[in-house]
């Protein structure tokens, strides 16, 4: 019952952030361009290879691995917002991609095809999921013997002050706790060891962790702003049961510590994700 609420709640969340995300999201897409395509490199993508895509958000990571495939092959959408899916096949279109389809619904309760995917792939979305561990399961089922899942997700708030900061903020205007362990959030699965251990108890094998870093770039720090009221589910759900007021005061002072990462010429914040991948037996 717990995790029927909270997936409720986190489609709720995406449902309503999807167009903000659709609008931001190619600011994250350059930022963390390279970490991506290392992800994909991890997942073993090549041409002809059917792909799963989990948590897939408006796509951009979506495309890159339909480009790799090649039409030869094909990538699954999914993802737990059906309007994030609809910029999906938008995106798609636009960009001359045919071999893209979607599937709606929460990572855990999937309906896949046994040993039908070559690879799968999350890209900053296994972290926020109900059940990872469970998601971990479908996943490996879905997947060939000998194919890999790869995941990207944030390491820890110490290297990522551009993340943590602006959430501790709004926590504290909330009277809200961080997520507990074993709880959906955006550093849940960045402490040492957590994301192998995940993966390793997902049944996964011959599974390798390491961190990169990306730098994110934003105009300034209103624009680093809007993009969090408008694209971050994770943060627009914490100020949900605040008056409109006491929201507006909570982005105000998230906006003055953004100008830390203010410079001459413009907005600067590094990032620090980790990315975990492991393989069917």
């Amino acid at each position: 019952m717990v995790e029927e609420t909270t997936t409720s709640r986190l489609r709720s969340t995406w449902e309503a952030a999807a167009p903000g995300w659709a609008k931001w999201e190619p600011v994250w897409a350059r930022a963390a361009a390279d970490a991506t395509d290392t992800m994909i490199d991890e997942a073993g993508v090549r041409p002809g290879m059917q792909v799963l895509d989990l948590a897939c958000g408006a796509g951009s990571q979506t495309l890159r691995v339909a480009e790799r495939v090649g039409p030869a092959g094909g990538v699954v959408a999914s993802d737990i917002s059906p309007t994030m899916l609809e910029h999906v096949l938008h995106n798609a279109a636009e960009a001359g991609l045919h071999n893209i389809t979607t599937l709606e619904g929460p990572a855990e309760d999937l309906d896949l095809p046994t040993a039908h995917f070559d690879a799968a792939i999350s890209r900053l979305g296994l972290m926020l999921f109900a059940a990872p561990g469970r998601a971990l399961e479908t996943v490996r089922a879905a997947l060939k013997p000998g194919g890999r899942f790869a995941s990207l997700v944030f390491t820890t708030p110490l290297h990522n002050s551009f993340m943590a900061d602006p959430m501790a903020i709004l926590l504290r205007h909330a009277g809200a706790a961080p997520p507990g362990p074993g709880q959906p959030g955006i550093f849940a699965l960045g402490d040492a060891g957590v994301l192998e251990r995940l993966l390793i108890d997902g049944g996964l094998v011959d599974v390798r962790t390491h961190v990169v870093g990306a730098t994110l770039r934003l105009a300034s720090a209103d624009s680093a702003t809007h993009m969090l009221q408008e694209a971050a589910g994770a943060y627009r759900a914490v100020l949900a049961d605040l008056a409109e007021a006491d929201r507006a005061k909570a982005w105000a002072e998230v906006r003055d510590r953004l100008t830390q990462f203010e410079s001459g010429d413009g907005l600067e914040a590094e990032l620090e994700f980790i990315i975990g991948s492991g393989a069917r037996t």
